[in-house]
């Protein structure tokens, strides 16, 4: 069997390529470029000549062909032109996910078989298996070909198998993943041992294949700059919103013992946790009897409609007439920004506004008005919600028969961002949409990224999150 791996000049890759060698397969490595330094559009810090160096190196040690791809068109085409379109709706694109669906598993892939291979292989840390019945029979799907299942990589901290989420069948059945079963620092042991030039290199961040970007600087090249208001939001707007209080009633009215819902995220990082109320139970016979719109309405996130009045006064010794905004129990205007579309929902950072003695995370953003919403600290009710929804053209289930029937309601376990600990949900699907309502609020639920679904260890689905 001939195998193409793409070789990124990281140790992962690496490592993939030399084990495949190792076990006898005829091997070839392919890097690719999906930019130019020339190109203004995107900049990264990370130089794709020295990454091809080293990946040179390493096919060359290994002793396997190496080959060159420039892929750029095609990756602009497919993941930048996309992530433009999406930022300028005021929606945060998850570009790693594109880039493994559209180029990695499928332009690279059609370059790799017109060189001859059979399968293509990466050095993602995941687990690929045949999916068995009973009497341990490889199940056929619809087309008759085997069905593939992705599994957690054994590395609990450096699973990447949300990056995979959106790989269909025929992607998978060409797919290998040799490092999957392996510890990070196995990995790199392996590199040192067999003296690969990127044992020790840093693993790459940033956007797929280019590197750390300065996504504001990225964004400017094509989405321009206006000024706009940041408005933070106070306690007070909540207590008599109709939206928030639906959400508060209908969740309460969901738990197993009919106690009040606990509406505030305990999440603050991926390894950190805050002090709270612990999470109440929910009831899945409950959320199965709730109509379609209601679950609709819970999806949706609080939107925002504080106006602000002026008024005239006079300042100083010679009673200079100037205007200010009168307060407001419900927020104050505090800053101003550059566009609502280079900020994104729980962002800390960018913000430039201080006095204030907790941190100061955006809760919502207002493309049409080019307003942003803010607020202070980590229990702020703006910053958690506790259900979201899938439009039914996103929804992708990797294995066809684990697809969901209408009205069925599982316990699963969810991710809506890369590193995040997995969260208890209940899952249904509806005739207007897929809908995930967690045990517990979650933190920074944002329009575009990517809800991925587990059952176990076993990646099975996944769709772009709608608002």
């Amino acid at each position: 069997m001939k195998i193409c791996v793409g070789l990124s000049g990281g140790v992962d890759s690496s490592v993939a390529a030399l084990l495949l060698k190792q076990q006898g397969y005829d091997v070839f490595a392919m890097f690719m470029q999906n930019w130019h330094d020339a190109d203004p559009t995107l900049h990264g810090d990370c130089e794709w000549e020295e990454d091809r160096f080293v990946a040179e190196m390493v096919a060359r040690k290994i002793g396997i062909p190496f080959y060159f791809v420039d892929l750029s068109k095609e990756y602009r085409k497919r993941v930048v032109d996309y992530m433009f379109d999406e930022y300028s709706k005021g929606r945060t694109p998850n570009p790693d996910v594109l880039c493994n669906r559209e180029i990695k598993f499928d332009a690279f892939w059609e370059t790799a078989k017109k060189l001859g291979a059979d399968m293509v292989a990466t050095g993602h840390y995941c687990r690929k298996e045949a999916v068995l019945d009973e009497k341990g029979q490889p199940v056929k799907g619809p087309d008759g070909e085997p069905l593939y299942k992705i599994l957690e990589g054994s590395d609990p901290g450096k699973d990447q198998s949300y990056f995979l989420c959106g790989l269909s069948q025929a992607q998978l059945a060409k797919a290998l993943f040799p490092i999957g079963h392996l510890l990070k620092s196995e990995v790199r042991e392996i590199a040192r041992k067999a003296d690969l030039m990127s044992a020790e290199k840093k693993d790459s961040q940033g956007i797929c294949f280019i590197g750390k970007v300065d996504l504001p600087t990225f964004l400017k090249q094509k989405l321009s700059p206006k000024e706009g208001n940041i408005v933070e939001v106070f306690d007070a707007y909540y207590e008599n919103n109709p939206q928030y209080q639906f959400i508060s009633d209908t969740m309460s009215s969901l738990t197993c013992d009919g106690s009040r819902a606990n509406l505030i995220t305990s999440y603050i990082s991926e390894d950190k946790e805050m002090p709270s109320a612990a999470a109440t139970p929910l009831d899945g016979e409950k959320i199965a009897a709730l109509p379609d719109d209601v679950l609709l309405r819970l999806s949706r996130p609080v939107e925002y409609d504080i106006n602000f009045e002026t008024e005239t006064y006079r300042s100083g010794k010679k009673h200079i007439r100037k205007t200010r905004y009168k307060d407001n129990p419900f927020g104050k205007i505090i800053g101003s920004h550059e566009g609502c579309q280079f900020y994104t929902v729980g962002q800390r950072k960018g913000l430039n506004v201080g006095g204030h003695k907790e941190p100061v995370f955006i809760i919502a953003t207002d493309t049409e008005k080019n307003i942003i919403y803010v607020g202070e600290g980590h229990t702020h009710k703006g910053l958690s919600r506790s259900c979201l929804r899938i439009a039914p053209k996103e929804i992708h289930m990797i294995r066809p028969d684990l697809a969901f029937k209408p009205g069925e309601v599982r316990h699963l376990s969810v991710r809506i961002r890369y590193r995040q600990p997995l969260q208890a949900a209940w899952v249904t699907m509806r005739d207007n949409g897929l809908f995930v309502v967690f045990d517990s609020p979650q933190r920074g639920i944002t329009a575009g990224q990517f809800a991925v679904l587990y059952d176990g260890e076993e990646m099975i689905g996944s769709g772009v999150i709608d608002k």
